[in-house]
């Protein structure tokens, strides 16, 4: 049987976390979110979640360590885990570094995250394979 990968969304607003969570489960299974990156940090933590997790979401504005911080720091843990950051209005593409980190600038349909997680999630299979 075929493992689906997880997808873990990170977003403090809840609306807006709730809509992208419905978004990304019409093409993923196992959409797990959390509301900020040291949440998000203690369940790659466990090597179990770690072992299924496919693509980190990340939404802005999260309380604590802000959003290019988290992102080099899940980059030091799982340097070829894909992580999606969505544009908040206020961040720079710049800010943030490494191969597998892509950056989807604002204005942005919810589609596109869905589109967008697909190709970094069978990019990352077939480099795995």
């Amino acid at each position: 049987m075929v493992q689906m990968a997880t997808i873990l969304l990170v977003d403090n607003d809840p609306l807006q976390a709730f809509v992208r969570k419905s978004v990304l489960e019409n093409g993923f299974s196992d959409v797990q979110r959390v509301g900020d990156a040291a949440e998000a940090l203690c369940l790659v933590e466990q090597p179990q979640f770690a072992a299924n997790l496919g693509l980190v979401v990340s939404g802005q504005h999260m309380a604590g360590i802000g959003g290019p911080a988290f992102v080099a720091e899940l980059q030091l843990r799982m340097p070829s885990l894909p992580v999606l950051v969505l544009d908040s209005g206020n961040d720079v593409a710049g800010d943030y570094t490494g191969e597998c980190v892509h950056f989807v600038a604002k204005p942005f349909e919810n589609g596109e995250i869905l589109a967008r997680a697909n190709q970094m999630i069978a990019h990352r299979e077939r480099t795995a394979a």
